[in-house]
């Protein structure tokens, strides 16, 4: 693989601190890293919220009218976070790995793949799916005809040495019928295929296929569209929580359900997951020797499973 410029990677994580800072207006000091990094991001409002795209050729609607009988690998993570939380595992890891994976997806020049930092996938109390940006978006992205793209999703990816694969999606499938719901579980096979084929061509040795909780792929799915996502955990943790769902499937629905939650013993959820969305969600707690593992993935989505390290 060939390298950004040192200085372009100093510059990224130099500014994590500032992007998890308590007053940071995270919208505004995500657009400037990426100017500042020349990713050309480009800005797209949908129902009051600020998406911001990267594209390989730093022209997303250009790209697509010039490619449109092509499909697309799209990376998504959140960059907004609940109220006083520092937000360094959700979603600011993420993040700044989808920006170091565009560096360097970029100096090679691949084609054919939009990274999405996506506005409100936190929801307020009282608020539902169709209230996350992500649903939005994803019914804007059909229009456009990405519907088909291969949709990846990246939350809380900073803490932890095992790639998690959701099956959070199966589970809120379950109860749906119709021919729509067959396609998009036909869809959500292959994108998780490809994310097991990929792990396995780059010898990731420590991989697991758990539920997770919510995240954009919720909203992506209300509005139609298949989304994988993708986390990371300690491997004790993951190991410990898989063996909890082979005795007790439905503990899954503690994820997703309050009234689940309410009925459940919550400590049996990943002690990495309880800390998401609160004061403790800082940088100490993350670990940032095993991000290199993340870049290498979403790299290999976009290349493809030839990709060379």
């Amino acid at each position: 693989m060939s390298y950004p410029p040192v200085q372009h990677i100093q510059i990224l994580y130099q500014r994590f601190k500032e992007f998890i800072a308590p007053e940071t207006d995270r919208y505004y000091m995500l657009k400037s890293l990426l100017e500042d990094l020349c990713l050309n991001p480009q800005v797209i409002t949908i129902s009051g919220n600020r998406h911001l795209f990267l594209s390989a050729q730093g022209d997303f609607l250009n790209e697509i009218k010039a490619q449109w009988t092509h499909t697309f690998t799209i990376l998504v993570a959140h960059y907004d976070r609940v109220p006083n939380s520092p937000g360094a595992n959700d979603n600011g890891a993420a993040v700044f790995e989808l920006i170091e994976a565009a560096l360097k997806l970029r100096k090679e020049k691949i084609l054919r793949w939009f990274i999405i930092f996506t506005d409100k996938e936190e929801l307020a109390h009282g608020e539902g799916i169709r209230d996350q940006g992500s649903y939005t978006l994803a019914r804007g992205l059909q229009d456009a005809g990405l519907g088909n793209s291969w949709f990846y999703i990246f939350d809380a990816c900073g803490v932890g040495d095992t790639l998690v694969i959701s099956t959070m999606a199966d589970h809120l499938m379950k109860q749906e019928a119709g021919p729509g719901i067959t396609r998009t579980r036909m869809r959500v096979r292959q994108l998780r295929a490809k994310a097991l084929e990929t792990t396995r061509r780059l010898r990731m040795e420590r991989v697991r296929l758990i539920p997770t909780p919510f995240s954009d792929d919720a909203g992506f799915l209300r509005a139609g569209i298949a989304a994988q996502t993708i986390t990371m955990l300690p491997s004790e943790e993951a190991a410990a929580f898989g063996d909890l769902l082979r005795i007790n499937p439905s503990f899954a629905g503690a994820l997703v359900n309050k009234d689940a939650r309410d009925r459940c013993d919550t400590r049996l959820i990943p002690l990495t997951w309880r800390r998401l969305n609160g004061p403790e969600d800082n940088d100490l707690l993350l670990t940032p020797q095993h991000f290199p593992l993340v870049v290498r993935f979403i790299y290999a989505l976009c290349k493809g499973w030839n990709a060379a390290f």
